[in-house]
Parts: C-alpha cells; structure tokens; sequence
C-alpha cells in the first residue's frame, strides 16, 4: 500500500510542477495519417503569452486543418486547409490548451507537420531568473555592472530569437525539399513515358515504311 501511495506522489509531482512554473519552448515534428487527426495538449500558466507556428513541411497539397481550444474548451483558433500559420494567445489561462491537427479529409496523402511553442512571461511579480536581479542595489560595485548585465540580457534574447528562427528555416527548407523531390519524381516519370513513346512510334514508323517497299508478289519461274 505504501509503494502505491508513493507512486501515485511521483505521478503528482511532475503534474504539479508542470502548473505553477514557467512552460518551456517546444519543437515537434510528426507525421500525420490520412483519416486522422492528431491533438497535443499543452499546459500554460495565467497571465503568459503563447505563440504557435507550424507548417506542413511533407505530403500531397502540404495542408491540413489547424485549431486551437483554451482549458475552458473554448475554441480560439480554426484553420482549413492551411500549409503555415503563427498565431499567440495572450493572456494565457492556466491549464491545459489543446492543439489540433486535422487530416481527415484526406483519405490517402500522410502529412509532415512541424511546430514550435514559444512561451513569454507577462508577469511583473516574477522570481528573478538570473543572479545579478537577486543582489541589493547596495551590493553592486559599480554602475557598469547594471550596463554588462543589459548587455548579456539583450544578447542572450537575440541568440534565442536565432536559434527559434533557424528552427522555422529548417522546416520552410524541408518543405521545400520535399516538394522539389516530388517534382524530380513526377519529371522523370513523365520524362520516361515520353522517351517510350517516342521509341515505340519510331519502331512503327521503321516497320511501316519497310512494308511499303517489300515486294510480296511471287516471281514464278
């Protein structure tokens, strides 16, 4: 009975967890049958900002319908047939927002979908998150130290920014890639059928023009 209770405790733990801090920035990439559709859910605290971009990045058409439903089952945000989107939510309610897929009106095309969650705070009564935000005024040796600390603030969000940027261009390249090797495919296929029927017609052309000049008269002698 004690083993059950102490697991039931670590199955709260992360749960609880997951409430009250900060969520954390998500990429996801995944692949989403024909017929289906596809939900994530996603916890987020009060008072944040949630921003979410996704793109079909492989399959025939490269769209799927997109929706988003706050923790009250409020829908938010409907999209058809849509390859890319970036929306934010703001402010957020805490609880769990469900994000949706939908590939259902496809009956025989998978679809590659990537997408990012990239969370703000909003909050003003925060914890600071870094050292420099925990010392007194008082304990500071000098002014510049307010001017490093801007300075590595500013360039550690620019370098986030970066690598969230990088990311997007990776799925618009892996898009565009499965797109140009499709048409590569569709090309040669194309491409080999006409080659065949040329050499078929060139044959017939050949057998042709000998039967006209064959003799099929019998010389009797």
């Amino acid at each position: 009975m004690a083993s059950a209770g102490s697991m039931l405790l670590f199955l709260l733990l992360p749960l609880a967890a997951s409430v009250f801090t900060q969520p954390q920035d998500t990429e996801f990439t995944f692949l989403l049958p024909a017929g289906r559709q596809e939900c994530f859910y996603q916890p987020a605290v009060h008072n944040n900002s949630m921003e979410i971009e996704y793109q079909v990045i492989g399959g025939a058409g490269l769209d799927v319908d997109f929706s988003v439903r706050s923790p009250t089952g409020v829908l938010l945000i409907m999209e058809r047939r849509r390859s890319d989107g970036m929306h934010t939510v703001e402010p957020t309610d805490t609880g769990d927002y469900m994000i949706c897929f939908d590939n259902s009106f496809s009956t025989i095309s998978e679809k590659l979908v990537f997408f990012e969650l990239i969370f703000d705070s909003r909050g003003e009564d925060e914890e600071p998150d870094n050292w420099s935000e925990m010392v007194e005024p008082d304990e500071l040796l000098d002014i510049k130290i307010e001017d490093i600390k801007e300075s590595i603030e500013n360039m550690k969000s620019r370098l986030e920014r970066s690598i969230q940027m990088q990311t997007v261009l990776r799925a618009y390249e892996a898009r565009d890639r499965n797109l140009q090797e499709g048409n590569l495919g569709r090309v040669n296929f194309w491409s080999a059928v006409n080659l065949g029927v040329l050499v078929a017609v060139a044959f017939i052309q050949v057998y042709m023009l000998k039967s006209l000049f064959e003799d099929k008269h019998k010389v009797r002698t």
